[in-house]
């Protein structure tokens, strides 16, 4: 399918499995016929290089917060070729980006330097500002309250007449809170350029999907706000983008908001205050290993030479002294004082609030 093909046509025509979802990359990393030319070798090189980065901040950052140097932290391990697929997808200089709580290897894409995300983890808020030229909203911990900010910013996009679509993340966990059938509905009732990527990773934290909704569907949601919804598999790399691309150009079109549901599996623990073993059977969770997004692309790029054993060396080779420089750029930005956590929240400052400030700094209150 070429990558300006973007018709209702197009997406009826992707291969989907017997449960209906969009699936072009199997697990023995075999593609489907017709889709060889939907990423470049250069684009291949680059979701493989996000994605091992990807693990590699997982596993540097959980050490950290077990030896107390960073706070809570969710990794993405499993999740990365719905991560880096549907980022892959938007054009950094034109197009949004509103992460929830584990897109690393996306905002990275998107344009956020790997030091200020490191730093946000080590506490470090006055160096982990997101840059003014890049895309992006800050991190959510807040379960679903990112997807109203969402639609805002596309309905602004809308209304001043700016090209670009915003793109946001959210769990199976968020779609059963009530912020996203409110933003849901206003994006269907405002026809924004707002692609919705719900990753159903199968538990919102311990509660598993089967027990949060009576649909097995979750991407059906759609149809009742007036927009396009659709499954894909998550592990897929080529699927999620082909999904996401089309979303992409349909929002850019006018043809306003798509939910695109990508099924994968969460690895890892929720984040490091999480002990999965507790609600997760192991029997799962090792199927789950065997179906891994990334060893999935290895042997799809592998084979078709995009991808070699001396590659990948020298790749993780650059990915560690990468992630070592910036962390050690990262421990040497100074803690924040008392007054920093009044900065970058605002445009400006009320009176009440730069009265706050003052007497947090310990500063005479001249009025």
């Amino acid at each position: 399918m070429p990558a300006a093909d973007t018709g209702l046509a197009d997406l009826d025509r992707l291969p989907k499995t017997e449960t209906n979802v969009i699936s072009l990359l199997d697990d023995r990393g075999s593609l489907a016929d017709g889709f060889a030319e939907l990423l470049t070798p250069d684009q291949i090189g680059q979701a493989m290089r996000l994605m091992l980065l990807s693990r590699a901040i997982d596993d540097r950052v959980t050490k950290l917060q077990r030896l107390g140097r960073a706070g809570t932290y969710s990794p993405v391990h499993g999740q990365e070729a719905t991560v880096v697929g549907s980022a892959l997808a938007l054009d950094p200089a034109r197009d949004w980006m509103v992460p929830a709580s584990r897109e690393q290897p996306a905002m990275i894409r998107h344009g956020l330097p790997l030091d200020r995300l490191l730093a946000g983890y080590m506490g470090k808020i006055n160096f982990s500002r997101i840059p003014d030229n890049v895309r992006l909203l800050p991190r959510n911990q807040s379960i679903a309250s990112q997807l109203p900010h969402a639609v805002g910013l596309a309905w602004a996009l809308k209304l001043r007449h700016v090209a670009g679509v915003v793109l946001v993340y959210f769990g199976d966990g968020a779609s059963s809170e009530g912020d996203f059938h409110e933003a849901m509905n206003l994006a269907g009732v405002q026809s924004v350029p707002l692609i919705f990527v719900l990753i159903n990773n199968q538990f919102a934290i311990s509660t598993p999907v089967a027990k949060q909704a009576a649909v097995t569907n979750l991407a059906v949601r759609a149809a009742g706000y007036g927009f396009p919804g659709f499954t894909v598999d998550g592990n897929d790399l080529f699927a999620v983008y082909a999904a996401t691309q089309w979303a992409v150009m349909r929002a850019l079109a006018g043809g306003g908001p798509t939910l695109i549901e990508a099924r994968t599996y969460r690895v890892g623990f929720h984040n490091t205050s999480d002990n999965p073993k507790d609600y997760r059977d192991e029997v799962e969770v090792t199927a789950a290993v065997a179906r891994d997004p990334i060893e999935r692309l290895r042997k799809y790029a592998t084979g078709v030479g995009a991808w070699s054993t001396d590659i990948e060396i020298r790749t993780m080779k650059g990915i560690a002294s990468e992630l070592e420089s910036a962390y050690l750029r990262a421990v040497a930005v100074p803690r924040p004082g008392p007054g920093d956590i009044f900065e970058h929240t605002a445009a400006s400052l009320s009176t009440r609030v730069r009265r706050q400030r003052r007497q947090v700094k310990g500063e005479e209150d001249n009025g």
